[in-house]
């Protein structure tokens, strides 16, 4: 699996980057966002997290400028019933992130229905299925209230996404935060991986 790339870009279009690293040039199909985040010039130097879509016929990789993205994407086609790649892509080509959470914490469908390629069926059932079935809204919900630092929540959504239920992501993450309460997300996650993994 290849999870991140450092290289320099050789060929950039709204949606697609083709980077170098060490002479090899990985074809990256990319978020309008990420595309605008990274300011794509040719021979800029780029660092993107990745995510490699095997299936029969074909095999795709996508790049992210931030972890916050790559963890939507992934939370969206492996927690969200009839989502794939390019609809999740669409969502994050859509609006931000942070927006997102907002619309689903909320329960704003009329929002998430804007978003072309999403309609308002699967805007509802985005909304469902993350507030209900894996309680991924809960824990946004806490983090624009203030009650939990912005960095375990990343790292409890990351865990949920990586298919840990939400009462278990949730207790590691907490453990980690009392031991060091000013960790960053990553530092977070892996504690907590260590943590659920021992």
């Amino acid at each position: 699996m290849i999870a991140r790339l450092r290289g320099n870009i050789l060929e950039a279009l709204p949606g697609r980057l083709v980077v170098d690293v060490n002479g090899v040039g990985y074809l990256l199909s990319v978020s309008l966002t990420t595309y605008d985040r990274v300011n794509p010039v040719i021979g800029a130097e780029v660092d993107l997290r990745t995510h490699l879509q095997v299936r029969e016929t074909s095999q795709t990789l996508y790049g992210f400028a931030e972890d916050s993205e790559r963890d939507l994407f992934l939370l969206l086609i492996e927690r969200v019933s009839g989502i794939g790649p390019s609809i999740a892509m669409a969502v994050l080509s859509g609006m931000p992130v942070d927006h997102f959470k907002s619309c689903v914490v909320n329960g704003d469908a009329a929002a998430l229905s804007q978003i072309k390629g999403l309609g308002k069926k699967t805007a509802e059932r985005i909304i469902l299925e993350l507030k209900d079935k894996i309680g991924v809204a809960e824990a946004w919900q806490a983090a624009e209230e203030g009650g939990v630092p912005s960095a375990a929540v990343d790292a409890e959504s990351a865990l949920i996404g990586l298919g840990y239920k939400q009462a278990e992501a949730r207790k590691a993450v907490v453990a980690m935060t009392k031991v060091k309460p000013d960790s960053s997300t990553e530092d977070l996650l892996r504690d907590a991986l260590r943590m659920l993994n021992s």
